[in-house]
């Protein structure tokens, strides 16, 4: 790495850094303004949304890393290209490849910055945005919900609820399962289970207990009755934000526990694991497009170059949207989803470089 070198990657980092910095302040302000009426109805102290806000900036700057340093590394590369900086560097002797090098040098960076933060700080800064969210700004932390809930708690034991009230946790039609192998030994049924937040424990009213020995069948009925089950209301919703909140160790452990559970359809999940580390590379690979493209010197300068940029940003965007549209929506590998745009722009980032060296 010679001086020419490091200014180069002073100058990208420094370009990545001010267009992100401007991204969060722009972010923040129009996130404060669609929130600040419940922020001020529900009297949030001052230091808890400043906190919120700490935690926010990493969330929207994760979300749109490859668009930045795309950009970023068009405007920094287009105005070395109208100050003939580059046929400059060219005409010294330095090769094409060469020429390469700082802007590899600060994309890696980038991109290993972003790997780890995606793995593991920006999820614990998701956990502290989401709890602010639940606190001050939606309107319940639950919400009530009809579905028919199916879980799997261990290995031959099922519940099942056909309704659950989250603001005074009672539930109906409360069933609970016993399987040896694909035998049903015992049934418990209930119209009303009631979960005791201190006690941690379910009352159940109104039971029958049918119980199966392949020889026997027995009918008990009880009017009510208390039982400790592995599960809380809170396992009863879940939502999909829940997976922005988990380390990645953390949300193999859940996807883990889900399909225990018997959940069938758990490809955001997956998604959102392949997402964190395919998006730090795609980064990468914009970012050798980004200088394949602004390095030459034409007749329309950085405003050209900036407009085929963020064309390009926009058909990424699309083509990721679609292919995990496809994962989620029907039988496409979640990581064969993640990863098309990467391989497809990156084919791109191939050819430009060929052609470049021409």
């Amino acid at each position: 790495m010679k001086k020419l070198d490091w200014y180069i990657v002073r100058k990208f980092l420094s370009t990545f850094f001010f267009a992100i910095m401007i991204l969060a302040v722009i972010s923040c302000v129009i996130d404060y303004s669609e929130k600040v009426d419940n922020i001020v109805s529900k009297k949030a102290p001052f230091l808890v949304v400043a906190n919120y806000y700490m935690n926010f900036i990493p969330h929207i700057t994760a979300l749109l890393f490859p668009l930045f340093i795309f950009i970023a590394t068009i405007f920094f590369t287009s105005k070395l290209a109208y100050k003939s900086e580059i046929i400059a560097i060219l005409s010294s002797g330095v090769s094409y490849t060469r020429f390469l090098r700082p802007y590899a040098v600060g994309g890696g960076f980038l991109c290993l910055v972003s790997l780890i933060a995606n793995h593991w700080i920006i999820p614990n800064a998701n956990k502290q945005r989401i709890d602010f969210e639940n606190t001050y700004i939606n309107d319940a932390n639950f919400r009530y919900t009809t579905d028919n809930m199916h879980l799997g708690l261990a290995k031959g034991l099922f519940v099942y609820l056909q309704n659950f009230n989250f603001d005074n946790y009672t539930g109906n039609r409360f069933c609970a399962e016993k399987m040896d192998g694909t035998m049903l030994t015992e049934k418990l049924m209930a119209d009303i289970a009631v979960y005791d937040t201190v006690k941690k424990i379910w009352h159940l009213h109104n039971v029958v207990i049918r119980t199966n020995d392949t020889l026997h069948e027995k009918l008990v009925k009880v009017p009510d009755m208390d039982v400790k089950y592995p599960f809380t209301p809170r396992d009863l919703n879940r939502g999909d934000a829940i997976k922005e909140a988990l380390t990645t160790p953390e949300l193999d452990r859940y996807v883990k526990e889900e399909q225990l559970r018997g959940q069938e359809n758990l490809n955001t999940f997956f998604i959102e694991r392949e997402r964190r580390t395919a998006t730090p590379f795609a980064g990468f690979i914009l970012t050798m497009i980004g200088v394949s493209i602004a390095s030459r010197k034409i007749r329309g300068g950085s405003g050209f170059h900036l407009a085929l940029g963020i064309a390009i940003s926009a058909i990424f965007v699309m083509s990721l949207q679609v292919s995990t549209t496809f994962a989620t929506k029907s039988d496409l590998d979640p990581l064969i989803a993640v990863w098309i745009p990467n391989v497809i722009f990156g084919v791109v980032a191939f050819v430009l470089y060929l052609r470049q060296l021409k």
